[in-house]
């Protein structure tokens, strides 16, 4: 039985880190007034985020049923039995379900896990299944092991500007100008489904200070049983200088070291919402099969 790993851009996986890791990757859709393109393939970060500042009308999507199709028939015709698709959390978007629905119908077993990931905790999930399958695990077992550790992850994001999460309707206008004349820095979390506030801090450093204090918790408490090799803490930003991603990624590692931590730019979907100079970071299990 031939099994074939697929996630979506969401994961932070670029087109040629998934051809070399075997893997088969769907770009999300963004829409710059109307024009399509496609996320990793045909629109950079710069432009991305150049657009985010310009006024232009920026939305990010999902891939459409006939996308979602010829991709699956295309991973057929090259000899894979099967299919697991591991797409970014249904509490953030809609694909989830639709791919569900398409995989009903299907002419070949496609078997879609929703283990509520996205990021830097849907990479792991991706990586976890490519071990599996590569160990000879059967789609629906890659499936139901992914979904028992689905509760396995913790992440927080603090946004420079509250601009686009006053555009999103998560935070009133009134709000959003006070915050700005404090320099008051909200921190957000997703612990699985959706995106939730967490704390709410003054200044862009006591805020990524928080968020690292947060991992701390978590790493006492909800991952204490945890082996530290089990366990991945990695860090993202939306454009962010190369200078600022080490900087974040070198603060990690001095506060909390000894752990397999890397640096990875947020999803396109995710920074449509928080905007350019957001800070994340992510604490998973990442099991080894």
């Amino acid at each position: 039985m031939k099994t074939a790993i697929v996630t979506d851009s969401n994961s932070g996986i670029t087109p040629s880190e998934a051809k070399e890791l075997g893997l088969f990757l769907m770009p999300m859709p963004v829409f710059l007034d109307e024009q399509v393109r496609w996320e990793g393939l045909d629109i950079t970060d710069e432009e991305f985020f150049g657009a985010l500042t310009s006024g232009i009308d920026v939305r990010t999507s999902m891939p459409s049923p006939g996308d979602l199709l010829d991709q699956w028939d295309r991973i057929i015709k090259e000899g894979y039995d099967e299919i697991v698709y591991i797409p970014m959390s249904s509490g953030l978007s809609s694909s989830c379900a639709t791919a569900t629905g398409l995989a009903e119908d299907y002419s070949h077993p496609v078997y879609v896990v929703d283990n509520h990931q996205i990021s830097l905790t849907l990479r792991e999930s991706v990586l976890e299944a490519r071990e599996m399958a590569f160990a000879g695990y059967s789609g629906e077992k890659i499936r139901d092991t992914l979904l028992e550790g689905m509760h396995d992850s913790s992440i927080y994001i603090t946004v420079d500007t509250l601009e686009f999460l006053k555009k999103g309707g998560r935070v009133t206008p009134a709000g959003a100008a006070i915050a700005s004349v404090l320099n008051l820095k909200p921190v957000l979390t997703i612990q699985g489904e959706k995106l939730d506030a967490f704390a709410k801090v003054r200044g862009m450093k006591r805020a990524r200070s928080k968020m690292l204090e947060a991992i701390q918790e978590d790493l006492a408490t909800r991952f204490a049983a945890y082996d530290r090799e089990e366990l991945v803490i990695a860090v993202a930003g939306g454009g962010l200088s190369d200078e600022e991603a080490d900087q974040w990624l070198a603060m990690l590692e001095k506060t909390l070291p000894g752990y397999h931590s890397y640096y990875n730019p947020l999803s396109f979907s995710i920074s449509a919402h928080v905007g350019p100079g957001s800070y994340g970071v992510a604490i998973c299990r990442h099991r080894h099969f």
